[in-house]
């Protein structure tokens, strides 16, 4: 009986995740009212939105997240978290060049002119914002990467990742909501929440656990 009702809490789970950070960001996009555009366009949109919102889901598969240890073996747990973080990162890493990707296809300015511009447009928040997020997305990647190369303790690492990440995805979600074509109401609420959510499950594993401590 207790193995049935494991099992089924493990598919609980699972399902809750898929429609979270998957179903639903694909919904609100297919519902959307942004004008339709060429295929290519689409799917670039479609692959860089859901690759977003997997990264919330990347809070949910670490520490941070107390429950999932009580529910999964977490060992493969930590494996599904880097297999996630490898896939996602260098496409969201890329992201820029793929919003100029299709200019390839099109008459006018090339693919080039359009990343220079993009990119060098200083008094657009958006951008900058952009940016920001681009360096420490760049940062959690090399870290994770080659953290058995820092010179510091794996709890120090730990910490430092969790909390580089809530910046950075802070950074990401401001300058989705702000640039997203596709990012209307519901998605920027959905956003939102996911950021405070994530927001408060790092405070609460990182600061208030060392406050305790420290005390």
């Amino acid at each position: 009986m207790e193995i049935i009702m494991s099992k089924n809490i493990k598919i609980l789970y699972i399902f809750l995740s898929i429609t979270v950070f998957i179903a639903l960001p694909f919904l609100f996009f297919v519902l959307g009212d942004t004008p339709s555009r060429s295929i290519l366009k689409n799917t670039l949109s479609i692959i860089t939105i859901l690759s977003f919102f997997i990264l919330f889901g990347q809070f949910l598969l670490s520490k941070t997240n107390t429950t999932i240890k009580e529910i999964f073996n977490y060992a493969k747990v930590v494996k599904v978290h880097k297999l996630i973080g490898y896939i996602v990162l260098p496409i969201l890493i890329i992201h820029p060049a793929l919003v100029v990707l299709p200019r390839f296809f099109e008459v006018g300015v090339s693919p080039f002119e359009s990343f220079i511009k993009m990119i060098t447009t200083f008094d657009n928040l958006g951008v900058i914002l952009g940016l920001i997020a681009w360096g420490l997305m760049l940062s959690l990647g090399f870290t994770s990467m080659f953290r058995n190369r820092l010179n510091i303790s794996y709890k120090a690492w730990k910490v430092f990742h969790g909390v580089l990440s809530l910046i950075f995805i802070i950074f990401a979600s401001w300058h989705v909501i702000e640039t997203g074509r596709h990012i209307d109401l519901a998605m920027s609420v959905l956003i939102i929440l996911l950021t405070l959510i994530s927001t408060i499950l790092i405070i609460k594993t990182y600061i208030f656990k060392n406050v305790r401590g420290a005390k």
